[in-house]
């Protein structure tokens, strides 16, 4: 008999010819069956029925002869409660529910519009028309007047632009943060009321 000396082609089980490497990338993150190391198990039944404590031989017999996994579903418990079940139609099922769960998910952006202390009617007017688009699609705004030169010993004139935007969208949204001066920008964030 030939051993061969790379370990990529070392086998774990000579009838099923499962390679070594291919073993490794498999992960699961519940034990099952032969994996589980206590002695004894609260066993719950495949139809969800409480069978009790039993030792992990009898588990073992009891999931073979109903041709279903033993899986370790509660492992920090005293002692580790294990579900008889197919693992394959439950972890298919826990994968369907987590790609469920984040094509509903809505993730909502923060977007920003720039004032200037000293702005013009129509540009104040397309930059509210951004805002009111961006509250409306479900996204925060982070509103920002930025000062320059001595634009800024004039806070104040930023304050009332913002001030303004604020009553003017107050239908549609509340406001997270009040505006507030960091360094030569004073900043408020506006977030879309929800619908509930």
């Amino acid at each position: 008999m030939r051993v061969l000396t790379n370990p990529h082609f070392f086998y774990l089980d000579q009838q099923d010819r499962i390679p070594l490497w291919r073993w490794h990338i498999i992960s699961r993150e519940h034990q099952i069956n032969d994996e589980i190391r206590a002695r004894e198990v609260r066993l719950v039944g495949a139809d969800g029925e409480q069978i009790g404590i039993k030792s992990i031989r009898d588990a073992l017999q009891l999931a073979t002869d109903a041709n279903l996994d033993l899986v370790n579903v509660a492992p920090t418990a005293k002692p580790p409660v294990c579900r008889i079940m197919d693992y394959g139609k439950f972890r298919y099922e826990q994968q369907k529910k987590e790609k469920e769960a984040r094509k509903n998910q809505k993730i909502v952006d923060l977007k920003e519009v720039w004032f200037r202390a000293n702005i013009e009617e129509h540009d104040y007017q397309v930059k509210l028309r951004n805002v009111l688009k961006f509250l409306n699609e479900g996204d925060k705004v982070k509103a920002s007047v930025r000062f320059r030169g001595r634009e800024i010993t004039h806070a104040s004139i930023g304050q009332k632009i913002l001030e303004r935007l604020s009553k003017e969208v107050a239908e549609i949204c509340n406001v997270e943060r009040a505006p507030k001066l960091e360094g030569r920008s004073m900043i408020m964030i506006l977030a879309p009321k929800t619908n509930s």
